[in-house]
């Protein structure tokens, strides 16, 4: 296929995003950016902007979260198959079978529609299988969400607030089970407004108020620590300051009853240095320098989070006596802290293209996702337990041995003892909640360490079902009863 049309598009966008890129991958992207530039010829938006502006940036969304340049280019060409004349034939010739199955991918996951406060269960369905069958599918996916949400502004009211709550309610919460907390903030901040306007107006003023106070603050710590760090040999650490996401802050302003003074972490302070014996020298100046708030260190290093997320946060009482937190990290950490899984993918040079994108173990949730679903008929169930077992806010409890169990909020022991395993579950009679003698129904609260003593005369009872939060436990229980009740 030959390609003529030419519009003021410049790769170099791509490029910039791209660490050590070779000419080789500049010239694919190149084809492929002008081959979908022919492809979507005439096409326009609902901004009037041509429509070739879209995977454009797409493209550039997938390039800053160093992605693989094929994922790129399926990125550049995602809509081809279904919104041009495009044939699989002419994609596989000028790009190969790896771009058309990642493309073919994309496609078949169709439109997920958003009606009233369901969602269609059987499209969710296969949103998930197509992440279990190739992760890079779901990245492309939500790259191309960021923009759609990004030009919300053109779309027609009713439309706009339906895809901002399906993308609060969908697609966020996937980004942010996969450890990408950039692109999961920036879908839901892009969403907010139209999703909830009233409180997005709430939320805007609450944090120029309050942001401004913090800046001051963070800016005259962060001189400070630098100095310091500078006098300790560390003149290479970089320091920076991250405001709160709009969304984020709602969320932990609606558990504080809407108190912006009751928020500690609107400005974090970020500091970033090569390794990790690093990282613990700088915790050590900073709380040489500053009292620690008490309770408020959580080393996640040392225990990363389930979704592998790696760093040391603290809490300090700055000179004013109010509190700010600083976050410790080396830059490989901090990197995979932006875009999570997408520095995980291992790729196979060989192979069929579908064992192009491998989970490591840590996203197994996945896959555990996809075989509980099997065993749920019902759609209501179906959506109910979804929104609670997976999608809601997490704890990440451990086991005596420093495993992780990552269980939703307000989960029990005993919602615990059935995640280790169902016999744990069935015969579980007491447990020990941070070495100390906790019942069964005690509420479990993140990084808290926990033992479960199990009795072989011990069984499940009716009751049981009032202490489990997770579907999982729930199921086990039941089904014991079933087995086990004249």
């Amino acid at each position: 296929m030959l390609f003529f049309k030419k519009d003021n598009l410049n790769p170099k966008e791509i490029f910039d995003y791209i660490k050590g890129i070779t000419d080789e991958d500049k010239e694919r992207i190149k084809k492929a950016l002008d081959f979908a530039n022919v492809a979507h010829e005439g096409q326009k938006r609902f901004s009037g902007e041509p429509y070739i502006t879209h995977p454009f940036e797409v493209a550039k969304i997938l390039a800053e979260m160093n992605v693989s340049t094929d994922m790129i280019i399926a990125g550049l060409l995602h809509d081809t198959l279904e919104d041009t004349a495009t044939t699989e034939e002419e994609i596989n010739a000028n790009f190969g079978p790896h771009i058309l199955f990642l493309i073919e991918g994309v496609t078949k996951l169709g439109k997920i529609k958003y009606q009233g406060a369901t969602r269609h269960a059987e499209s969710l369905r296969k949103l998930f299988v197509a992440m279990a069958e190739d992760i890079r599918v779901i990245l492309i996916k939500l790259a191309d969400r960021l923009h759609n949400v990004r030009t919300l502004e053109h779309v027609r009211p009713d439309k706009r607030q339906r895809i901002a709550l399906e993308t609060i309610e969908i697609y966020a919460p996937i980004a942010n089970r996969l450890g990408i907390w950039k692109i999961k903030g920036m879908l839901e901040d892009a969403s907010f407004q139209y999703a909830f306007p009233e409180e997005y107006k709430t939320v805007v003023k609450l944090r120029k108020t309050k942001g401004k106070e913090s800046l001051k603050r963070i800016e005259k710590v962060s001189r400070t620590l630098q100095k310091v760090l500078a006098e300790h040999n560390l003149r290479h650490a970089q320091i920076d300051y991250r405001i709160k996401y709009l969304f984020g802050l709602y969320k932990k302003l609606q558990k504080k009853n809407m108190d912006i003074d009751q928020i500690y972490d609107l400005l974090a302070m970020r500091v970033i240095v090569d390794t990790i014996p690093e990282c613990y020298q700088v915790l050590g100046i900073v709380h040489n320098l500053w009292r620690p708030v008490p309770g408020r260190l959580h080393d996640y290093i040392g225990r990363p989070k389930d979704n592998g997320y790696q760093s040391i946060h603290t809490d300090i009482f700055t000179p004013d006596g109010s509190m700010a937190e600083i976050q410790i990290r080396t830059t490989k950490m901090h990197e995979e802290a932006q875009f999570g899984i997408a520095s995980h993918i291992v790729y196979e040079e060989s192979g069929k293209p579908a064992t192009g994108g491998k989970m490591e173990k840590k996203f197994d949730w996945i896959k555990n996702l996809i075989e509980w679903q099997k065993n749920v008929s019902d759609s209501e169930e179906f959506l109910t337990s979804l929104k609670t077992d997976f999608f809601g806010d997490r704890i990440f409890i451990f086991t005596p041995k420093g495993d992780v169990i990552d269980l939703p909020e307000g989960a029990s022991a005993l919602d615990f003892a059935y995640a280790i395993h169902s016999d744990v579950g069935n015969n579980a009679h007491a447990a020990y909640v941070n070495n100390k003698y906790s019942s069964l129904d005690t509420i479990l609260k993140d990084r808290q360490i926990v033992k479960i003593e199990t009795k072989k005369t011990n069984k499940p009872s009716l009751k049981w079902l009032d202490y489990c939060k997770t579907t999982m436990a729930k199921k086990h229980i039941r089904s014991y009863l079933q087995k086990n009740t004249d």
